[in-house]
Formats: C-alpha cells, sequence, structure tokens
C-alpha cells in the first residue's frame, strides 16, 4: 500500500474533523509532525494524539513541511463561512489555493502541505481546492475523489435525517443491524406550489453532484494548466444548455410550460423557495427566498455588485453577437465565427478571468447573477445572513430560479447561434449512407418496440464518511431516497453502405413533438429542446449493417454507482478494470435521469439518429495515451487530459438553424438521417 496515496484519499472523510482523528472507519490515523496542530490544540498535541492513535490498526507517517506556507490570503475567509465559486474573491482564494498544491514538487511534500493546510483554511475551500489539485497532479490520478454528497451530505439531505443518523449509531453498535433511515419526499413545499411538481429533478442528488463535479473539472479561475482545456467556453453552453432542454422537457413532462428567462433582474420573482437544508460549515440553514422578491444591488463586506453592472454587461455582449465580434483589451477584433464564436462566448459570459478576451469590459455576467440572486433575502448584511442556494454549485440547481437564470444565459448563446448560417447539405449529408430502421426497445421479451418506461426506485446512500463527529468505527449510516429511473433499452439501428468500408458517427437525439398544452412544436422549439441521449463511433462494413447499442453505455451519462459510491477502501473493487472505472472523475449526467419522466398515458418523442461522416468529425490527439475511465461521459466532460473528441460543434446538428421547416422533412432530405416516434411511459410505483 502506498501510504502517501492512502493519507491523500483518508483526507477527504469526515471534512469538518481536525485531521488527527481518526479516519477509514476508526482503522487508520495520520502521525503528524508537532508544527500540524493548530493552536488550539497543540498545547495538547500529544495528549490527543494518544487519544485518537489508541485503537487505530494503522499510523500513517506524515513528513515535516520544508517551508509552512503563507496562508494570509485564504484568511480572508473564515472557517465557518460559506464558500462560493460565484464569488470573484472566493475564485481568487481558490485559484492561488490550488496553485499552491500544483507546485507542491512530490508527492510527499503535496501530502504534507494538504494535512497543514486543512485545519487552517475553510472547509469547503479545501474540499474543493484539494479536489481539483487531486484531478490534476500528474502523480494523484489514482485517487478516487468521493461524490460530494458523501463528503458534504448535509447539502442533499433533509437535516432531520442526521439527527436520526447520529442516533442509530449511538445506540446500535453494529452497522448491520441498524435501521435504514429515510429522506423524505417533497419536503420543500406542498402540491399547493405548481414548481414542485419538478422537484425530483432539482433536488436530485445526482444532479446537483454533476453540477458540483463539472466545476470541479472545469474551474474558471486558477492556474493557466488547469483552467485553459479545449473548447472549455463551448462546454460551458452545452452542458447548461441541455440541463435547461431537460429542464423545459420535464415541464412539459408534468403539464407546466418552459421556463420563461430571467431577462430583466427588476422585475419581482414570483418564485420562492425554502430549501430546508443546512450548511455544512456553519450549521445554518440555507436562507430561503420569500415569493415575488425584488432583486436588488448587494453591498456585503465580501463583494459589491449592482443590478446596472450585469445590464451593462449583457448589452455589451449583445452588442458583439450583433456586430460579429468581440474586442480585446488591446482594441483587437476577434470574430465570433462558428468555429470558435461559441467557445469566445462561453469564457465571456462565466467570466474566467484566465479566459475572456477582455473580462473588464464583458464583465462578469453569469456569475455575478448568481450572487444577486443568492443574497435577495440580505443584500446589505444587515441580517447577518449567508448566501442563499444559489450561491452554491452543490445546490444551486434545487431552486427554480436557477433554471430562469440560466434560461437566460442560455438565450445570449442561442442569439449567436440563430445568426450563424443554416446549415448545407454539404455539412449535414454523408452520401452511400442509409440510416433505413430505428428502434428502441426493452429487454423483456414481449416489450413493444419505441416504448420506454420510467418509474420510482428508491436507492440507499452512505452517510458515514461525511457524518463529522459521530462514532469513529461505522461503516454504515444508511439512508434511503427515491428517485426517478428508467428500464435500461437497447438501440438497433439498420444502415445499408453503398460505398467502401469507411466509419461514422452515431448521433442520438430524442425531441418532445408537443407542449404543455399538447400543441405541436416547430421545429426551431424542437431544436432548442432537442436532448442528446449518446454520440459513438460506428464502423461500416459495404452493405447491410445492424448497430445495436445499450443505454447505459450513453456518452453523456455515468453509472448510478458512480453517482452515489460510498468512501472507504473497503468499497473500493480489487479488479484493475472495475477499479479504473470507480476512480472515474465523476463527471457526467446521473443514468438515472438518462430518460424524461414521460407521463402515465405516454408522452409523445421524435427519436432522432443520424450518421455522420468520421472524417469530419475526427480530431487529431496530441497524445497517443488511450482513454482512461474518465472517458465515458465525454459528451457534457470532455476527455481527461486530451482534445474534445468530436470536431463537429457540441450539439450538431441541432446547435444551429436548419434548412427545413418540420423535423419530417428535414429527415427525409438526407439518406444518413431517420426518426421513428418514441412513447415514454411513467409507472407511478415505486421499485426497491
Amino acid at each position: 500500500m502506498n501510504t502517501d496515496l492512502k493519507a491523500l484519499e483518508l483526507l477527504f472523510q469526515r471534512p469538518l474533523e481536525p485531521v488527527f482523528t481518526t479516519r477509514d472507519n476508526g482503522k487508520t490515523v495520520l502521525d503528524l509532525p508537532e508544527s500540524v496542530y493548530t493552536d488550539r490544540y497543540r498545547n495538547n498535541s500529544e495528549e490527543v494524539s494518544n487519544r485518537f492513535s489508541l485503537n487505530a490498526e494503522t499510523r500513517i507517517p506524515v513528513r515535516e513541511l520544508a517551508k509552512k506556507p503563507n496562508l494570509g490570503f485564504a484568511s480572508k475567509l473564515g472557517r465557518k463561512n460559506q464558500f462560493s465559486l460565484f464569488n470573484t474573491r472566493h475564485r481568487e482564494i481558490a485559484g492561488q489555493l490550488i496553485q499552491l498544491y500544483l507546485d507542491a514538487p512530490n508527492l510527499q511534500e503535496f501530502v504534507a502541505l494538504a494535512v497543514y493546510t486543512k485545519d487552517r483554511v475553510n472547509p469547503v475551500l479545501f474540499q474543493y481546492s484539494y479536489a481539483v489539485a487531486i484531478a490534476h497532479r500528474p502523480d494523484t490520478r489514482t485517487v478516487p475523489i468521493p461524490n460530494i454528497s458523501q463528503v458534504f451530505p448535509s447539502n442533499f439531505i433533509e437535516p432531520s435525517v442526521f439527527q436520526e443518523a447520529r442516533q442509530e449509531a449511538s445506540v446500535i453498535a453494529k452497522s448491520g443491524n441498524r435501521s435504514i433511515l429515510e429522506i423524505p419526499i417533497n419536503y420543500t413545499a406542498s402540491d399547493r406550489e405548481d414548481e414542485q411538481r419538478l422537484s425530483y429533478f432539482r433536488e436530485d442528488i445526482g444532479v446537483n453532484s454533476h453540477h458540483w463535479h463539472w466545476h470541479l473539472v472545469y474551474p474558471a479561475s486558477g492556474p493557466v494548466e488547469v483552467v485553459n482545456k479545449d473548447r472549455r467556453g463551448e462546454l460551458f453552453y452545452y452542458m447548461h444548455h441541455q440541463l435547461i432542454a431537460r429542464y423545459n422537457v420535464e415541464r412539459f413532462c408534468n403539464n407546466l410550460k418552459r421556463v420563461a428567462p430571467l431577462n430583466n433582474l427588476r422585475d419581482e420573482v414570483p418564485e420562492g423557495y425554502f430549501p430546508k437544508i443546512l450548511s455544512s460549515v456553519n450549521n445554518r440553514t440555507y436562507p430561503a427566498r420569500v415569493s415575488r422578491q425584488l432583486l436588488r444591488d448587494v453591498d456585503r463586506p465580501d463583494g459589491n455588485i449592482e443590478i446596472s453592472e450585469l445590464e451593462r454587461w449583457r448589452d455589451r455582449v449583445l452588442a458583439a453577437i450583433d456586430q460579429g465580434f468581440v474586442e480585446d483589451a488591446q482594441g483587437k477584433r476577434i470574430p465570433l465565427d462558428e468555429v470558435r464564436g461559441i467557445d469566445i462566448l462561453g469564457n465571456i459570459v462565466e467570466a474566467s478571468s484566465t479566459l475572456s478576451v477582455n473580462n473588464q469590459f464583458y464583465g462578469n455576467l453569469h456569475n455575478q447573477g448568481h450572487t444577486i440572486i443568492s443574497f435577495a433575502h440580505d443584500p446589505d448584511n444587515r441580517h447577518l445572513e449567508d448566501f442563499g442556494v444559489m450561491g452554491d454549485v452543490t445546490t444551486a440547481m434545487r431552486d427554480p430560479i436557477f433554471y430562469r437564470w440560466h434560461g437566460f444565459i442560455d438565450s445570449v448563446f442561442n442569439k449567436h447561434k440563430a445568426l450563424l448560417p443554416v446549415y448545407n447539405a454539404t455539412q449535414l449529408g454523408f452520401e452511400g449512407v442509409n440510416v433505413t430502421y430505428v428502434e428502441a426497445r426493452l429487454g423483456a421479451a414481449n416489450a413493444r418496440p419505441n416504448t420506454l418506461l420510467t418509474y420510482w426506485q428508491k436507492s440507499n446512500a452512505n452517510l458515514a464518511a461525511g457524518l463529522d463527529f459521530g462514532p469513529v468505527e461505522d461503516e454504515n449510516i444508511t439512508a434511503s431516497f427515491r428517485h426517478l429511473q428508467n428500464a435500461p433499452f437497447t438501440y438497433t439501428f439498420n444502415v445499408t453502405n453503398s460505398g467502401a468500408k469507411r466509419t461514422g458517427t452515431c448521433r442520438i437525439f430524442i425531441c418532445p413533438k408537443t407542449d404543455e398544452r399538447n400543441q405541436p412544436l416547430r421545429l426551431e422549439e424542437q431544436r432548442l429542446m432537442a436532448i442528446e441521449m449518446d454520440k459513438f463511433t460506428v464502423e461500416l462494413v459495404p452493405g447491410e449493417n445492424t448497430i445495436r447499442r445499450e443505454s447505459t453505455d450513453s456518452s453523456v451519462a455515468i453509472p448510478f454507482e458512480r453517482s452515489f459510491r460510498a468512501v472507504g477502501a473497503s468499497y473500493q473493487p480489487t479488479a484493475a478494470d472495475e477499479l479504473a472505472r470507480f476512480r472515474f472523475c465523476g463527471c457526467g449526467w446521473p443514468q438515472h435521469l438518462l430518460l424524461p419522466k414521460g407521463k402515465p398515458e405516454g408522452m409523445q418523442f421524435d427519436l432522432f439518429v443520424m450518421i455522420s461522416d468520421y472524417t469530419n468529425d475526427s480530431v487529431q490527439q496530441l497524445t497517443n495515451t488511450p482513454n482512461d475511465a474518465c472517458s465515458t461521459a465525454y459528451s457534457f466532460c470532455g476527455l481527461k487530459d486530451k482534445l474534445y473528441p468530436d470536431r463537429r460543434t457540441m450539439g450538431f446538428p441541432f446547435d444551429r438553424r436548419l434548412p427545413n421547416d418540420n423535423l419530417n422533412e428535414f429527415v427525409a432530405a438526407f439518406t444518413n438521417m431517420a426518426k421513428t416516434d418514441l412513447t415514454i411511459k411513467f409507472n407511478d410505483r415505486t421499485v426497491g
């Protein structure tokens, strides 16, 4: 066992406890130099060390740091204050801490540095910066980064569950004899609130964990080598665009109209939200936002922002889109063309200080919008309240206003896309390739083709690793929760290749056919709500080809067990290939939400399949190293340490206007495309 790697893994456990306490279910303790103890415990270091190492099976020695770092920059964020990636100062602090970790010359120094800093900086700041460093250091690639819901479960779960968990752990000694705790359903609002129909989506643990992990893999600030990834700005656009498309389709499933973009920050916000979850660092509830709240300028000790500033940045970005170019700090015009334009805009709108072509002029639109909304309840700090859930990437997607704000952000990007030329036949076609049959079918022997199924499922999550100051020997403190699930299915496509052997890219989307009033959608409306389901390479031999693909192999999603995997060595598989998949970076849409909910009577979709010419899709990678286990959900997350593996713009062919009036005409015009009617039925029963 490499004890340095083991020590790094342990630092994800019990994040609020001092570093000298036992981890790994009470089996392991870190053997610390005197200098690691903070002033609070330095005079009692021998006593606490003996107490916590008394029954430990393993002691991992940590070396003395060659030079103690100056952490004055991190002291600006108190240990009991909330940390927000949307806050400019917080992002700058995180960037400095990440750089400090990346600069550690070897693994031993990195371990010593992480151990030294853990109890001296804000706990959430530490976990974020530490995880980014783990993900980007070449010597820590095998260290598994746990799901954030396992590290800070209070950000995801109704608080009364934790009281029950501690009681259960204290009273029942053996984890195998404990009751499974129930996480309540629909605890944030009653059915009098229409938006509560979408709580299964907004408050899903996997959805919110995905959002956190995406921002961990693609931080907006920090060292250049961490931030400057291939097509990062375009990925910001596309991942959030797909979120909005999926959310709007889920609204149709629940007989609600599309989300109204929040394009006027001076109007009152009709949607209230009462999250009823606790902040991990100060044990306070995230503040609520009442219905019909007016947004106001924020004037607080850790940042000021006026609504007029956001309006000015918005107008400058929209003017640049109309003109077809942006200007850098030296006044040089950079065209917003069909290749790089969306990537440039993505970095401007998210305000990546490292990648924005002119951060001073185009500002910080996306992040500061989150900030103003998150402080709607206390904009001038008179009540000493911290930000609401919109200020935290682990919780923002719980709030209905997240989708209104990102609906507006998406409309900015769509304005740019609408001004690009319509795709032509050369770009869309693949001569000699004819898709003749399309089917999606459940695995049951008597299953009807093109009828898919969703239902409720009960699953378990282990809270032990994040239950700070609980009994140390606990392996399992299990909570049960309900979530949407879809029955696995198989795609089958027949493709005729009238030419020589060649390679294509299979692109699969589903598009809703009708809105919440059962009115047919226009092609432009379908295009904006097209949900990417999968994308993969196919080899086409001359003549007839039958292509089969399992829904569980999607390039969009990660398996359920990766979204909710437990923390600790005893839960890690031993086989090399399984261990590699377990150590997957965690970025990807949750598999259990791959399909929209549908309706009990069945909801109609178009299942669209396109085979594009791989010679126009392929990307020459800079290295020949094989894709690692982080590569499975590349549609939203790219490839680790590689170029994005599809030369086409993300969302192709639905990312731009199409040359036809409806989807039937569009498909009929190209032999390399096909579609069929698809029905998604929701069965309102719970399995498990």
